[in-house]
């Protein structure tokens, strides 16, 4: 590991080295309620996974630093291992190099969802937006595949999802119900359906517009072909009256990962006036340590 930072701070110039060696000085976030937020633990196997696949990025790297899409994976890397403000000044320094690639503000933009930075988060994704403006989309290769080693989203799919959950947290629903909605209908898979319906529908309910938003669950049912995105999957059929609160929390269980499914069921409560049980839910997302979710995050924003 300790390789792998001398690298990081040596073999690239010296712009991304000085913000690397600033960033490290700064590792956590702070909750949009004030909270510190302490790096999550990784289990010792996934570590040792994750660091040897920065190390690779980095010795890519290595061989050419002119290669935008080599230093974009370095990024990623290091993000993927908790350490979101060196992948933040790692995208910084991409955005230097490559100033008209919109994938840096893309990533730049979520490290910053991450650390509640949101007003830098919409201006990288509105940035990103103008860049991608008439030109072709393209897969986003996974960092940690599914089950089925099939990527679910594009480049361009991503930037109006994150710009639309930006503009979620500062509850202008109007404006992120009409980015999910771009999000939704650039790519035709059912994971990207789910998953962007799900938030969707939920601006739309809160920004007043139940038939638009009931019109969002009509190509919705149980027979989607989903392969990573079955919480959002499930939340919509809760939607739509095929499953309950109570079915949909219990298979999301206790485990971290059920982040997702609790925010959906809380937001879910209310928007039908169920105030109380929805602040339950947020008590319960607060407490826990996943604290990088979108759930956990969109939970912040109701809780403050």
């Amino acid at each position: 590991m300790a390789r792998i930072l001398f690298l990081l701070l040596t073999l690239v110039v010296g712009g991304l080295s000085a913000v690397l060696t600033a960033s490290m000085q700064n590792a956590e976030a702070t909750s949009l309620l004030g909270r510190k937020l302490s790096t999550p633990d990784i289990a010792p196997e996934a570590r040792a996974r994750m660091e040897a696949q920065l190390a690779t990025a980095v010795q890519v790297f290595e061989a050419n630093r002119e290669d935008a899409d080599a230093l974009i994976w370095v990024g990623r890397r290091t993000g993927y291992l908790y350490r979101f403000r060196e992948a933040i000044g790692i995208f910084t320094e991409g955005i230097k190099r490559h100033p008209t690639d919109a994938r840096f503000y893309r990533h730049r933009g979520h490290r910053y969802l991450t650390i509640r930075e949101i007003d830098l988060a919409v201006a990288d994704f509105e940035k990103a937006v103008t860049l991608i403006a008439d030109q072709p989309d393209q897969v986003e290769p996974d960092g940690q595949p599914n089950a089925r080693n099939t990527p679910t989203s594009t480049l361009h799919s991503n930037i109006y999802y994150h710009l639309a959950l930006g503009y979620y947290i500062k509850k202008d629903f109007s404006r992120a119900a009409d980015n999910w909605r771009k999000a939704r209908d650039v790519v035709r898979n059912a994971d990207n359906l789910v998953a962007a319906s799900n938030w969707l529908y939920l601006s739309l309910r809160r920004a007043g517009k139940a038939e638009e938003a009931a019109a969002v669950l009509l190509p919705i049912d149980a027979r989607l072909d989903v392969i990573e995105n079955g919480s959002y999957h499930s939340l919509l059929l809760m939607y739509k009256g095929e499953r309950t609160p109570e079915e949909v929390l219990k298979a999301a269980g206790e485990e971290a990962s059920g982040t997702s499914a609790r925010y959906g069921v809380s937001a879910w409560y209310l928007i039908n006036g169920k105030r109380r049980e929805a602040q339950q839910l947020w008590a319960t997302i607060l407490g826990g340590s996943d604290w990088p979710s979108f759930g956990h995050l969109a939970a912040e924003a109701e809780a403050r």
